[in-house]
């Protein structure tokens, strides 16, 4: 099992990096987070033409099919940074989604536009309760001739106010199906939520929106198989940002602790604060090495969805430990938002949420153990 990074991917990450330093500085990172849109057209082409959307996709859809763990470098490096983006939304969990479950037709339709950056597309996929459950979808999908009907509201859609198409899990007499759908069509409006990690989630409301069969994405019924397949890869996605922000928090707080005095003494100096760096640097080192494995595994085609549990509630936890202690050692001032570890330790909290937080996670190992 050999973990180190190739040339290439050494390059790669160093450009996302020195891109984003310059392109999206923190105070620009705010600005965006408190804009309607909630991310940058002009950061988003420049980004498209690098090619970071095309990177994981298929040549044959428009795509370079480098390995999966180029995507997780490019989402480690944006969560260094804490980048508004919809790249995770429209590349990563739809993207990846459409690679699993859709046509040929369809891949060759929307793939390409998605890589080239001109597409952004989102899952309208959780309800109310929040279940990350297969039950838990009940927007129902009603047979209308040829067409579907779909009415009811979807929660926590990432990016729905600034996406052309969404993927709408709702249920069929066969069980969960996907829909496309386009974003502006009748009977669809938009409502965005107030949440901790400013990450432009909306939740989306269908009035007797009228779905054609052909935009099914999969067979009638199928659509939670897909669901499943693309969220492996998502959530392992998710963690490589989510320990982009964990590496950014040590950091930051090693340099504030350097320069901090109290006492005409660095606060680095004092014994409580160095463990308290010490923690902080072990929680991540365990979880980077991990996340390692994991995507080695997925590269190599080997069956990980224990581990990928076991990975997302360790920095679902981590995150939040390691911001929660750098929150800390800034004192008052890290729990404003003119400084620059609130955005981090906003999105930890946030983040757990994503693709299944501790709890779902500690159950789906339960499972996987046979307990």
């Amino acid at each position: 099992m050999d973990l180190d990074f190739t040339k290439e991917q050494e390059m790669l990450r160093k450009s996302v990096d020195e891109f984003l330093t310059k392109e999206c500085p923190f105070d620009s990172v705010r600005e965006i987070e408190d804009s309607e849109e909630g991310f940058d057209k002009k950061i988003w082409k420049k980004m498209a033409r690098l090619g970071w959307m095309e990177l994981h996709f298929p040549e044959e859809y428009g795509g370079l099919g480098d390995p999966f763990a180029d995507l997780t470098i490019i989402m480690e490096e944006m969560g260094k940074k804490a980048f508004p983006s919809p790249f995770f939304s429209s590349v990563v969990m739809s993207g990846i989604l459409l690679v699993e479950g859709a046509s040929e037709k369809q891949k060759k339709k929307l793939l390409p536009d998605i890589a080239s950056g001109k597409l952004l597309i989102t899952l309208a996929q959780y309800e109310q309760d929040g279940s990350y459950l297969e039950s838990g979808i009940t927007l129902p999908a009603e047979a209308d001739g040829e067409d579907y009907i779909l009415s009811g509201r979807k929660f926590f859609v990432l990016d729905a106010n600034i996406a052309d198409k969404l993927i709408v899990a709702a249920r069929t007499t066969e069980g969960v199906t996907l829909f496309l759908v386009d974003s502006g069509g009748e009977g669809i409006s938009f409502q965005k939520m107030h949440t901790i990690g400013k990450d432009n989630n909306c939740v989306v409301s269908f009035d007797k929106v009228r779905v054609s069969q052909d935009n099914l994405i999969g067979s009638p019924g199928e659509g939670w198989k897909i669901l499943e397949k693309m969220a492996q890869k998502a959530t392992v996605a998710k963690c490589a940002e989510m320990l982009g922000g964990c590496k950014e928090s040590i950091d930051m707080t090693t340099a504030y602790a350097k320069q901090r005095e109290q006492y005409s003494t660095p606060i680095g100096g004092f014994q409580a604060i160095q463990h308290y760096m010490a923690d902080m640097r072990v929680a991540y080192d365990t979880s980077l090495y991990y996340l390692h494995k994991v995507v080695w595994m997925i590269d190599e085609g080997i069956e990980a969805s224990k581990e990928i549990s076991a990975l997302k509630a360790q920095v679902n936890e981590q995150y939040k430990f390691i911001t929660e202690r750098a929150v800390q050692i800034h004192g008052g001032i890290g729990t404003t938002r003119e400084f620059n570890i609130g955005l981090f330790y906003r999105r930890a909290k946030a983040f757990e949420y994503v693709l299944g937080d501790t709890d779902f996670h500690y159950e789906r190992i339960a499972e996987a153990l046979e307990l």
